[in-house]
């Protein structure tokens, strides 16, 4: 009889415990330790890392926003203001951490960029009106977050569709990287090679 109810409370205790969910929980706990580690990012890596990442990004978003305005020219204005709503753009900015947006003649007043953007946005308008040729460029706005930028083409559909009224066609990626992304990024890349 002894023998029967410690089997019978052996298998009751065996029965309660739940491995799947415990190997999952194993994996996810994993990641949050792994995610919580110091990591040594220098300041080059990231500046390297936004730089590049951000010029991939602008070129894919470019791609992306010309093929829906061709697609779709009635629907211009909807695509220029709401990036995310173009699959690829929202893929990008999941996969990145990052927010991209589309800057033009409005921004230059706009008080939710910092100073230093506005002064940037400034200086591209300049080279619009001087039809000469801008850089892209990347600059640390805080202590968290770096900014990239890149100049659309005057001749582009994105110019020519979204800002049709402007008399200088100007328009400029904005890409806001938040570090703590770009670590993690990082670091997912380091785990995988």
């Amino acid at each position: 009889m002894k023998k029967i109810l410690i089997f019978a409370l052996m298998a009751i205790v065996l029965g309660s415990c739940d491995t799947g969910n415990r190997v999952e929980n194993t994996k996810e706990l994993s990641n949050e330790i792994n995610a919580s580690k110091i990591k040594r990012v220098t300041n080059t890596q990231l500046i390297y890392s936004a730089d590049a990442w951000g010029k991939k990004i602008s070129k894919i978003a470019e791609k992306s926003l010309s093929n829906e305005l061709s697609r779709h020219p009635e629907k211009a204005g909807e695509l220029c203001q709401n990036l995310a709503g173009i699959p690829v753009i929202a893929a990008l900015q999941k996969e990145y951490g990052v927010k991209v947006e589309l800057l033009d003649l409005t921004d230059l007043k706009n008080p939710d960029l910092a100073p230093k953007e506005r002064e940037l946005l400034d200086a591209y308008l300049y080279s619009a009106k001087s039809k000469s040729v801008a850089s892209d460029n990347l600059q640390q706005l805080s202590d968290t977050s770096l900014v990239y930028n890149a100049p659309v083409p005057a001749e582009s559909l994105i110019c020519k569709s979204c800002l049709p009224k402007d008399e200088i066609p100007f328009a400029v990626w904005r890409l806001l990287f938040n570090k703590k992304d770009i670590i993690r990024k990082l670091d997912a890349k380091q785990l995988k090679d």
